[in-house]
């Protein structure tokens, strides 16, 4: 356990992408973070931004990746945020992890896209 307050706790993950990568979830049980109740984002990011200062802080590092997996590749069925320190050359990205860019085809499907989303923020 590296901390905890009344909204979450935050600790080393077993696994690390790099030395340092910690783990922040929230006390209530909840899956995803559409799932975790509106009065508790502030508590909660709160408690993942004093980690994230903490992390780059105490190991000197240049930079932080922060991430939150909602179902696909959450290994675990309660919403935690990934707090990974980044140092220029360290990686992560390069062997790890790569993310695969996959552009619009044309800027119909980017507007296409853009509608869809904007319609389902209407209903939210």
């Amino acid at each position: 356990m590296v901390f905890e307050d009344e909204a979450a706790v935050a600790f080393l993950d077993h696994r690390p992408l790099l030395p340092g990568h910690c783990l922040v979830v929230p006390k209530v049980h909840v899956e995803t973070l559409p799932d975790l109740p509106g009065d508790l984002l502030a508590p909660f990011f709160r408690a993942v931004q004093i980690v994230e200062r903490a992390v780059e802080t105490g190991l000197e590092a240049e930079g932080s990746f922060i991430a939150v997996n909602n179902r696909i590749s959450q290994s675990v069925p309660h919403l935690h945020v990934h707090v990974v320190p980044r140092w220029k050359g360290d990686g992560l990205f390069s062997q790890k992890m790569i993310w695969k860019r996959s552009p619009y085809k044309d800027e119909a499907a980017r507007r296409m896209v853009q509608g869809r989303i904007r319609e389902a923020v209407t209903h939210e």
